[in-house]
């Protein structure tokens, strides 16, 4: 309605520091300022106060996404630096690049955690569930059925394929100190 901070608060009896504080989320109007500001706006209650709700549940979900990406992109490359820089560490510095490796491990697993306790709290477990989450999106009820379904067995898998994968790794290490270093 281009009003001015000052000339709505002279139709709803509030200072104009009020009004800042309000589009400031320093305070929030009360029940009388919001019934004069539902009359003066032509706009209903329900869509003054319920519109602020559904911003403010966006932006906790966009925050949370941003936060779970950052998080998993922490883990993931502390994973593959703890995973490649053990032996390398362990040959050039000795028992001092087991103290280095140790703490690089220790953050990685602390990353690991904050990821799991994220994905518990919001009850994904699933690479589908996952990719939903990430992209701001839910599944419908049917769907959610057939991924919890699907978690034990992926989780058999992806215990079996990180077993493989280290073993195959350690392998290659091994192999490599023998024929370089020995």
């Amino acid at each position: 309605m281009n009003l001015s901070q000052e000339e709505l608060a002279e139709k709803i009896y509030v200072t104009r520091q009020t009004i800042s504080n309000w589009e400031n989320d320093k305070s929030y109007p009360d029940i009388h300022s919001l019934l004069l500001l539902s009359s003066t706006f032509h706009i209903s209650l329900d869509q003054l106060i319920k519109g602020d709700i559904t911003t403010m549940k966006e932006e906790i979900s966009k925050e949370a996404i941003q936060k779970f990406n950052r998080d998993g992109a922490i883990f993931t490359v502390l994973l593959i630096l703890t995973v490649i820089a053990a032996v390398p560490l362990a040959v050039f510095l000795g028992y001092c690049g087991y103290i280095v490796w140790g703490i690089l491990f220790l953050i990685m697993i602390y990353y690991a955690l904050r990821v799991e306790k994220f994905k518990k709290e919001n009850d994904i477990m699933t690479y589908k569930e996952i990719v939903a989450f990430t992209e701001g999106k839910q599944l419908d009820e049917i769907e959610k059925a057939q991924e919890k379904g699907k978690r034990p067995y992926q989780q058999l898998l992806s215990a079996l394929l990180s077993a493989t994968i280290g073993f195959i790794i350690s392998m290659f290490f091994v192999w490599l100190l023998k024929s370089y270093i020995f």
